[in-house]
């Protein structure tokens, strides 16, 4: 076991697959010998050269367009866009091409793309750089869309993503770039579609992913002082998504909180909040409660952005309403 970043775990992620396979190309904005804008891909153009890491001029939809091109033609390209608020500039690309080429060739076409995209605010960037969109592409078929929270996974569920021939669209927190995580001395690839249950619990289920499974470890060890022991689980894969674990959860706790970064409105919460008051209504003893985002861009101002964001508080508050 040692201690390793979030970040230092999708570089990882990113330079095992690049050892193993001289098909695995990074390209993106500053991603070279700046390292990345925050030091994700710091060491892997002076390890792997400039035929490998490539900076890519500030154009998000050439970077995304050239991606698809070069995974159709035998790479396996990993681009990242810095911010996932300028994915609307890649949104043609990747919905229109990348998540519908492989079946309307029929199968006869693979593109093994893999697009990092950080997320989220916490960090004052502005409401330009804070967005947490992954309702976009959670809502495409055709793409497979993960989330990891922590440094094991994000280097897990790199490998799984780099090895798949479908699209991937990876979501990164920006705010646990620097964050430490105990990681094993060996990771393995993580299967996508598979939940991980951070806490048992017998009163309440928190489905969440991101930073808020941070936010939801520290909520139900609140609230187990107060009586009320919640089960914390992380979907780490939004698309394949690991209905079984979340069901079998609601129907032991009885109770269900989804919390997500997101805007409440239209977001991705919402679709596993209808999913589970419609397969789980008869196991549910109280409606099912929804944690996001106030319907507002992200503030640049410290004091209220966190009042914008949604926190450990609103999780413990929105926990006690069903009781």
């Amino acid at each position: 076991m040692r201690k390793m970043t979030y970040g230092e775990g999708i570089r990882e992620g990113m330079r095992s697959k690049m050892l193993e396979d001289p098909n695995v190309v990074l390209l993106g904005e500053d991603v070279g010998p700046y390292g990345g804008t925050f030091g994700v891909t710091k060491g892997l153009w002076e390890e792997f050269g400039e035929e490998r890491v490539r900076d890519t001029p500030i154009s998000e939809g050439i970077i995304v367009g050239a991606s698809v091109g070069a995974a159709a033609t035998g790479l396996r390209p990993v681009a990242e866009l810095m911010f996932i608020d300028f994915l609307t500039f890649g949104m043609d690309g990747l919905v229109n091409q990348a998540a519908k080429m492989r079946y309307m060739f029929g199968g006869k076409i693979s593109v093994p793309l893999v697009l990092r995209l950080p997320a989220g605010g916490g960090i004052s960037a502005g409401a330009q750089h804070s967005g947490s969109l992954e309702a976009w592409v959670t809502h495409v078929p055709g793409l497979k869309v993960v989330y990891p929270s922590n440094a094991q996974d994000a280097w897990g569920m790199m490998l799984t993503a780099i090895e798949d021939d479908n699209p991937v669209v990876y979501i990164e927190s920006k705010i646990l770039y620097s964050k430490k995580y105990e990681v094993d001395d060996t990771v393995a690839a993580i299967p996508f579609g598979l939940a991980s249950v951070k806490r048992e619990g017998s009163d309440v289920s928190i489905i969440t992913y991101g930073k808020q499974v941070d936010d939801a470890l520290t909520a139900a060890k609140v609230l187990a002082e107060e009586g009320i022991e919640a089960e914390v689980i992380d979907l780490r894969s939004l698309y394949p998504l690991d209905k079984e674990t979340i069901f079998t959860s609601v129907a032991k706790t009885h109770r269900a909180l989804v919390v997500t970064e997101e805007v409440k409105r239209g977001g991705f919460g919402g679709e596993l909040s209808a999913m589970i008051s419609e397969l789980c209504f008869d196991e549910l003893d109280a409606p099912v409660v929804r944690i996001g985002a106030l319907n507002t861009p992200v503030p640049y101002s410290p004091a209220l952005e966190a009042y914008v964001l949604p926190n450990t508080e609103d999780i413990i508050q929105g926990i006690k309403s069903m009781f």
